[in-house]
C-alpha cells in the first residue's frame, strides 16, 4: 500500500507494525501514523472455560446508579466446572448481591424499552426514578412489573416523548391498567415525599401523538401536515376531551378527505383508543371542522365529504 511521506515528498510504500500499532514509511523509516486502531476480527478468545469461544474482552458498561457502578467481581469457574478457589466462591454466595434487586429490575426496565423503541433517556431516565424508590427502602413487597411499567410511563411524559397507557399495558407482562395507574400514583406521592414538591410529568398535548399514530396507518407527508395544524387549530376551541382522543378523532376527520378513506376499526387499533370514544371526540370536532382544517387543503376538497356524527 503506498502513502504519501513528507520527508521524502512522494508516495511511497508503507509498513504496518500490527503489535506497536504503526505505519512506518519502508524506504526513509518515518512514522506516519502512530497508534492506529486494529478494526479487523478479533480471533483470539480470554474465555476461561475451553469450549466457551466468546471474543469478548471487556464487561458491560459503567452504570452509576449502582453501588459498585457495575464493576463487581464474580469467582469464575475452573475448567472442569468447579470453581477455582472454593472458599472464596462460598464466601462470595453467602455475601449475596446488595444491587441484585435492582439489577433485575434494570433488566426489566431495558426490556420493556425495547419493546417499545423508546429512546436511551429514556430508559435512563426511568431507571433513575426507580433508583430513588429503592433509596426509600419502598419498593419491597410490591410487584415489580407494574412498577417498572410506571417508571417508564412518567419517563416518557417528563422526556416529552408520551405513550398511552395502553401501550405501556401491551408490554409490561401482564399487568393492568389499574396496576399501572395504582403504582404511578404511588410513585409520585413517594417522590413528592423526597423532593417536598409535586413532581413534574409534563403536559400532555395531542400533537404528542400524532406522528406515530399517523405512520402506523401509513399516511403520507402532506396528510401528516395537515392533521398536525388541524390539532393545532383545535386548542382553540373548548373540546373538553382527553388529548389521545382528540388525535384519534381528528385523524379519523382528514382521512375522511382522502382518496384512501380509512376504516373507524383501523384507527382505533392503530391509536388504542376505543371506536366509541372517537366517536364522541369526532361529534364535539365536528361542528368547527370548517375552521380548524387548514385552507391550504380544503379548498380543493369538500366538506361534505365529511359523515355527519349520530345523535
Amino acid at each position: 500500500m503506498d502513502t504519501y511521506c513528507s520527508d521524502c515528498k512522494r508516495n511511497t510504500e508503507v509498513v504496518f507494525d500490527h503489535a506497536a500499532g504503526d505505519t512506518v514509511c519502508s524506504e526513509c523509516g518515518l512514522v506516519l501514523e502512530s497508534r492506529s486502531i486494529d478494526e479487523t476480527s478479533e480471533w483470539r478468545t480470554f474465555a476461561d472455560e475451553s469450549g466457551d469461544h466468546d471474543p469478548n474482552r471487556v464487561g458491560g458498561p459503567v452504570n452509576p446508579l449502582l453501588g459498585d457502578a457495575g464493576l463487581s467481581t464474580v469467582i469464575s469457574k475452573g475448567p472442569n466446572g468447579s470453581n477455582g478457589d472454593g472458599s472464596l466462591a462460598r464466601l462470595q454466595n453467602r455475601g449475596g448481591d446488595p444491587d441484585r434487586a435492582i439489577v433485575i429490575a434494570f433488566k426489566a426496565i431495558a426490556t420493556m424499552a425495547d419493546r417499545l423503541s423508546l429512546v436511551s433517556t429514556i430508559r435512563d431516565r426511568a431507571s433513575e426514578i426507580y433508583k430513588r424508590l429503592e433509596d426509600q427502602k419502598c419498593t419491597r413487597g410490591r410487584n415489580l412489573d407494574p412498577l417498572v411499567a410506571a417508571c417508564i410511563y412518567i419517563a416518557c411524559r417528563q422526556e416529552g416523548k408520551p405513550r398511552t397507557v395502553k401501550e405501556i399495558c401491551s408490554i409490561a407482562n401482564g399487568a393492568s391498567k389499574k396496576e399501572i395507574g395504582r403504582a404511578k400514583e404511588f410513585i409520585v406521592k413517594q417522590l413528592k415525599v423526597e423532593m417536598g414538591e409535586s413532581m413534574e410529568m409534563g403536559t400532555i398535548h395531542a400533537g404528542d401523538y400524532l406522528r406515530r399514530f399517523c405512520s402506523n396507518l401509513g399516511m403520507n407527508h402532506e396528510e401528516i401536515k395537515v392533521v398536525q395544524e388541524t390539532v393545532q387549530k383545535s386548542e382553540e376551541f373548548d373540546i373538553r376531551r382527553s388529548p389521545i382522543s382528540i388525535a384519534a378523532a381528528i385523524i379519523y376527520m382528514i382521512t375522511q378527505l382522502t382518496d384512501m378513506r380509512k376504516p373507524l376499526r383501523d384507527i382505533s387499533i392503530a391509536t388504542t383508543v376505543a371506536e366509541g370514544t372517537i366517536k364522541n371526540a369526532y361529534k364535539d370536532l365536528y361542528p368547527h371542522a370548517s375552521k380548524i382544517i387548514p385552507e391550504w387543503y380544503v379548498k380543493d376538497k369538500d366538506l361534505k365529504n365529511l359523515c355527519s356524527p349520530k345523535a
